[in-house]
């Protein structure tokens, strides 16, 4: 950070200082590096940025952040076309960044839809569910062509629900949702449970999820007793999970 000093005179205000300034040296606009500090006057334009706190977040979301995150990390809001020019960041979609240090994972696409789907107070809203669900659990060989994702309501969002993802809405308790790394997903048996109830797997891929996530300790006989004891279960379901 560089800290550029002046000899203010008493009757010089902070404003004509800073307007008087940044015209001499041809300044276009803020950098992330601007910091005027002196005796007489003690004006930041922005907070030293924190490479260290923006890095550790990414490093929890798979190497992806938000620009408010940035900002929050000490960023300047204005300076995210330098870094993509300068090689330091990737724009992976309005707002969502990556940075070039973290390569493209597996389930890095699931980390970067789930930022897509935050609300105005930056926390993500979206639960990976139904097919894309099962998939990531890999609880059966259904592969569905786009993202399928459970939202509350009352969700809403300025752009255009990107091509890739598939949105449902409805509320889902604390105890169907599993938190992984930079992403939500369902349980295996509400999983099992909306794709029964879209159509979207037909019933042997519902069976063989229904056999693995068994197997697997994903589904419990507590949640089997739960489910059966639902007035609204289809009967085939019903003969699915009493087996």
């Amino acid at each position: 950070m560089r800290c550029l000093s002046a000899a203010l005179d008493e009757n010089v205000t902070a404003c004509q200082f800073l307007s008087t300034f940044l015209s001499r040296e041809k300044y276009t606009g803020f950098t992330e590096n601007l910091h005027i500090c002196s005796e007489k006057l003690n004006v930041c334009a922005y907070p030293r940025p924190n490479h260290e706190r923006l890095f550790d977040l990414a490093e929890s979301q798979a190497g992806y952040f938000t620009m408010a995150q940035a900002v929050e990390a000490g960023f300047a809001r204005n300076t995210h076309s330098y870094h993509v020019h300068a090689g330091n960041w990737i724009r992976e979609h309005r707002g969502i960044y990556r940075l070039i240090r973290f390569p493209l994972t597996e389930s890095g696409h699931l980390v970067l839809w789930s930022l897509w789907s935050r609300d105005r107070k930056g926390v993500p809203q979206g639960v990976y569910s139904h097919a894309t669900a099962l998939q990531i659990r890999e609880l059966s060989d259904v592969n569905p062509s786009k993202l399928h994702m459970t939202v509350p309501p009352g969700f809403r969002r300025n752009s255009t629900v990107p091509p890739v993802l598939v949105l449902h809405k409805a509320r889902l308790a604390p105890e169907e949702i599993i938190r992984e790394h930079g992403y939500a997903v369902t349980t295996a048996m509400r999983s099992i449970l909306d794709v029964a109830a879209s159509g979207d797997a037909d019933r042997d891929l519902i069976e063989q999820a229904f056999r693995e996530g068994r197997r697997r300790g994903l589904i419990t006989r507590q949640q089997i007793e739960l489910t059966l004891s639902r007035k609204s279960l289809a009967p085939w379901l019903a003969q699915i999970f009493e087996t």
